[in-house]
């Protein structure tokens, strides 16, 4: 496994539509276990393959909500090869959301409270549940990738500009440091 360098906005990589996985191998479970040990690192809850450059449909979930007695994350690393949303609920959620392609930049983003998902899992099993929370949003948030689509993408344009001029600062002050 190795950290591979995640790729921001404005990078044109990042508007890439994934293709889907044909074959779910041992060089996907490769490709999977470098995006959980770049996303641990980084660190962030979840990653899509095209945030390290590689157009695949694949994303890796870790929300790590809860913690073991010396206060360290418990991991529960959830893969989704081909992942597709169905039959979102009428309600919403509002989270602040943030992205390891737009690094320390966070804006609050309504998505559908409840989504149905079908996937494969890195060994090919095929998947399908309700979902809610916290997972909800943050499954949505990493298909948003597979598409080409960034969560400034759902704020307003006054919003999205401020975010990309506070992430083009950041940017700078970091080179010049």
């Amino acid at each position: 496994m190795a950290i591979r360098p995640i790729l921001e906005a404005p990078d044109a990589r990042l508007r890439t539509i994934s293709t889907p996985v044909e074959t779910v191998d041992d060089d996907l479970r490769v490709l999977i276990g470098d995006m959980f040990e770049t996303m641990y690192d980084a660190p962030g809850i979840g990653l899509a393959a095209i945030q390290i450059g590689e157009p695949k449909r694949v994303l890796v979930i870790d929300l790590q909500e809860e913690e073991d007695a010396e206060g360290k994350p418990i991991r529960k690393p959830l893969v989704f090869i081909n992942p597709e949303l169905f039959d979102p609920s009428d309600d919403f959620s509002v989270y602040n959301e943030g992205c390891l392609s737009v690094p320390d930049q966070y804006a609050e983003v309504e998505r559908p409270a409840i989504v149905h998902a079908r996937w494969l899992d890195e060994n090919g099993a095929k998947h399908e549940e309700k979902i809610e929370g916290m997972l909800a949003t943050c499954l949505q948030h990493e298909m948003d990738h597979l598409e080409g689509i960034l969560f400034i993408d759902h704020l307003s344009r006054l919003k999205r500009d401020m975010v990309l001029k506070k992430l083009d600062k950041a940017r700078k002050h970091r080179r010049a440091a």
